[in-house]
């Protein structure tokens, strides 16, 4: 066989292959919302059987949501702490951002429940303008806050961060815990290897941050060679709402 016959490409599908394949995958998610038990166990790390319900309810997830966030034409992600344990300032600078950001037609997505979530979210919600919330469906249930127009909650953590990856042209972080860093370091992970285009991504608040942006560099960069050194030129550290404000309608686009 001629090996040159496996490097031609591939047609993509005609019309008609495509209605069918979106006509199947429509009775599949159909199928595994019918078929989804009551009581669904924990997935773990090795399972024994596959479960037809949970890939069809994966499916389902990923559809929902993508029909959520291609509403929106132009979207700020905040992330933070969801505790209450921060300065006031941080979460008054979360709110005051993000209310500027809605008058100028910014949907704000957060992930919908409290903390810096929710005062973003209130910060949009009291201007009048879009605010998200892709929630996540844990054992301790976790609410949703009141300043929401519009929610969506996963069981999946890695469809829902699959979601909040692709909802926005500005990536905003405010101090947090795992979740946050966890947050950061995917979508920074994702620009650098290119499988997403370049967005801002700004990180709110020298105090938290300095710390972690000095280990980046001093032992990833310069001890480690595990960085380039462009790939610190990724994210941006700001101070304060106008900084952060003026960086944005600057960078930001659809």
């Amino acid at each position: 066989m001629n090996d040159d016959l496996t490097r031609l490409p591939v047609a993509p599908p005609q019309p008609s292959v495509r209605y069918e394949m979106a006509e199947r995958l429509a009775r599949s998610v159909h199928e595994g919302s019918r078929t989804m038990p009551a009581d669904r166990p924990m997935l773990v790390c090795r399972p024994k059987k596959i479960e037809s319900w949970r890939g069809f309810k994966i499916m389902s997830e990923f559809i929902e949501g993508f029909d959520i966030i291609r509403r929106y034409g132009l979207a700020a992600s905040f992330f933070g702490s969801a505790r209450a344990s921060l300065e006031d300032d941080v979460y008054r600078h979360a709110s005051e951002l993000a209310a500027r950001l809605a008058k100028k037609g910014f949907a704000i997505i957060t992930g919908g429940s409290s903390g810096v979530m929710q005062a973003a979210n209130k910060g949009a919600f009291e201007v009048g303008g879009v605010s998200v919330g892709l929630n996540i469906n844990l054992p301790d249930m976790q609410v949703y806050n009141p300043y929401l127009t519009e929610r969506f909650g996963f069981d999946h953590f890695f469809v829902r961060k699959v979601m909040l990856t692709y909802a926005s042209e500005v990536y905003i972080y405010f101090p947090g815990g795992f979740g946050t860093l966890d947050e950061f370091f995917e979508i920074v992970t994702l620009v650098q290897t290119k499988k997403i285009r370049k967005v801002p991504i700004l990180l709110f608040g020298k105090s938290y941050w300095e710390p972690l942006l000095s280990f980046i560099e001093k032992t990833l960069y310069k001890e480690r060679g595990a960085i380039d050194e462009a790939d610190m030129e990724l994210y941006t550290l700001v101070d304060s709402v106008d900084e952060a404000y003026d960086y944005i309608l600057a960078h930001a686009s659809c």
